[in-house]
């Protein structure tokens, strides 16, 4: 569904169900996915029919209360119980992304705090999935405009280079990464959008590209291995991408390729920004050796479409994010503002702008 500016909702509560974007048939087909059960939520999240740690967040609170509404019981100890099954079936599909554990964190706090029948408990739980998902959209625009004052202050208009999809299809609308990206173009700050094909699943050319094209926003596809050589030759002013975890240092997993991105950007001088919302960071690590990388199938890597890429008999290794270290990285925009990574702290309570 988007609205008159071609805004795109990933995840939309619509007729007592959820409405996904099957973000697996983007960009040849545009089409949703309706999900009435917490298991159907947790195939699509694990299947990647919703991704982006943010829409992830939206999707598994919306699944928590699906899964709520599926348990037939009066009793309130039994119901938690049971509540606590979805909870578990929801956190086992994407181990990285922390936005899902935070979003399920919050449902089940409110399950546990609410007061009255199961069934006015079920009905807060909707109640705070639609919470969840608003304040998503208004964090995100608050990002892009935090990260529009955080961009380098050039003469010419910017060319902004991304990695993976950070954008409305990432998160309940609008974008982080991809938020910034429409905050300048808004603004009339941005000339273009370079943006990384990122293998093995084609994110940035598939999905990146595709939100660029629904806003005409100027968009330069290249392939991973190209991001140097455009640096080189002066064609990036800046680099945002997302983030799917942010350890308390700073340190911040991404999708794989992001970490080489960062060093090369070092190499050329050019400043190398994440946005992500709040929720992102995980204070209770300490830095990002800590994080879980999840590993995908290697059918990712050796197979598009029907096209077998490689020889029989070789092995694969798919770990789907990689972790970029904090000294690598200018500045973390959040909805409170750009902060150093090692003022992370900082961005829980000051309001920046």
């Amino acid at each position: 569904m988007t609205s008159s500016t071609n805004q795109v909702y990933p995840v939309i509560w619509h007729n007592n169900s959820v409405s996904l974007i099957d973000q697996t048939r983007l960009p040849n087909e545009y089409s949703f996915v309706e999900i009435h059960r917490s298991d159907d939520m947790a195939l699509a999240i694990k299947t990647m029919i919703v991704r982006g740690a943010p829409a992830i967040g939206v999707a598994a609170a919306y699944g928590m209360y699906l899964g709520a509404r599926e348990i037939e019981t009066s009793d309130r100890r039994e119901f938690l119980d049971n509540l606590e099954k979805v909870a578990e079936l929801l956190r086992s599909t994407r181990p990285t992304a922390v936005n899902l554990f935070w979003a399920i964190g919050r449902m089940m706090k409110t399950a546990y705090e609410s007061l009255g029948t199961v069934a006015e408990i079920k009905q807060t739980l909707l109640q705070t999935a639609q919470a969840i998902n608003t304040e998503d959209l208004q964090t995100c625009q608050a990002i892009g405009d935090r990260g529009l004052a955080a961009l380098p202050k050039t003469p010419e208009k910017l060319t902004i280079l991304t990695h993976c999809n950070a954008g409305a299809l990432a998160t309940a609308g609008y974008g982080t990464a991809l938020g910034v990206v429409r905050s300048a173009w808004r603004e009339g700050r941005l000339m273009r959008v370079f943006a990384d094909e990122t293998r093995p699943r084609l994110q940035g050319a598939k999905l990146t590209a595709w939100e660029c094209v629904q806003e005409g926003i100027p968009v330069t596809v290249i392939t991973d291995n190209m991001a140097a050589h455009c640096m080189q030759r002066g064609l990036i002013h800046a680099v945002v991408v997302g983030a799917d975890r942010i350890a308390a240092n700073g340190d911040t997993a991404n999708k794989i390729g992001t970490y080489s991105l960062a060093i090369a950007s070092l190499a050329h001088n050019i400043p190398f920004f994440v946005a992500a919302p709040l929720s992102t960071i995980d204070f209770q690590l300490t830095d990002g050796s800590q994080i879980p990388i999840e590993e995908r199938e290697p059918t990712e890597i050796y197979q598009i479409g029907e096209t077998i890429l490689t020889p029989s008999g070789v092995e694969y290794y798919n770990p789907a994010f990689d972790v970029t270290p904090a000294k690598l990285i200018t500045a973390i925009i959040t909805e409170n503002g750009a902060f150093a990574p090692s003022d992370l702290a900082k961005a829980q309570t000051k309001q920046v702008g």
